[in-house]
């Protein structure tokens, strides 16, 4: 882990905050991590403490049950693989006990299905070790911004219809491939078309919809043909 170490032991170029929360200190969320390994530990510690958080870390999940403070808002982020309870264990605890705490899990292997399914019982991303900083903060940003937006109530689907209709056909097709976990090569393969044309949509299409891990966008199209198939029983012409 030494790498992953070295990848975060010095602050990063300070990203501007995508949210009100990097804007209002009256706001400061506490970050939880949990994370049996001590050197990430104090890396993640030390990164976001330089982006102006405050943290709280934890060594494993049983410490994390025992030493945090549920009603303080903020957001966890969990590692998957940990001796004793397991992240994914945890996971469905806080989810027994009603625990609205926004999850980003950390895990050293990419598994898409199993990142969809902790997604659909409400982890709001998933990240691959070794970590990268500038995926990390945005995506702690989008986590703590939905979680206030679920608390006040402002979460509706036709912002999310109104971010689907800007989609070309070619991009939405581009997007529910990469949803599926398949990575440009393949899809040009799949489409008979350019790797370069690939890329070039798949970076419009995430741009405009504000996602970038393929979990995220199998749930974001999952709640579109809801809608879909919904407003189509109840004669709606939402597209």
């Amino acid at each position: 882990m030494g790498d992953v170490q070295s990848a975060l032991v010095e602050c990063p170029q300070r990203i501007e905050p995508m949210t009100t929360y990097g804007k209002r200190e009256k706001l400061k969320p506490l970050i939880r991590i949990v994370d049996d390994n001590q050197a990430i530990l104090n890396s993640l510690t030390f990164m976001l403490t330089c982006e102006g958080y405050e943290v709280a870390s934890f060594s494993s999940a049983e410490a994390f049950l025992a030493g945090d403070t549920p009603s303080r808002e903020g957001l966890l982020i969990l590692d998957v693989q940990m001796p004793g309870l397991s992240g994914l264990e945890l996971f469905k605890v806080l989810n027994m006990r009603a625990y609205k705490l926004p999850i980003i899990f950390l895990t050293a292997h990419a598994d898409v299905d199993m990142a969809v399914a902790a997604m659909r019982e409400g982890a709001c991303d998933f990240h691959q070790k070794p970590i990268n900083p500038e995926t990390l903060l945005p995506a702690i940003a989008r986590g703590l911004e939905k979680a206030r937006i679920s608390k006040s109530g402002l979460g509706d689907i036709k912002e999310e219809v109104e971010r689907f209709k800007a989609l070309t056909e070619r991009e939405e097709q581009i997007c529910r491939l990469v949803a599926k976990g398949l990575v440009s090569r393949e899809i040009a393969e799949r489409l008979v078309i350019s790797q370069r044309t690939v890329d070039h949509h798949r970076t419009a299409a995430l741009s405009k919809l504000n996602i970038r891990e393929p979990a995220e966008l199998a749930l974001f199209f999952e709640r579109i043909d809801a809608w879909r198939k919904s407003a189509g029983h109840a004669g709606q012409n939402l597209f």
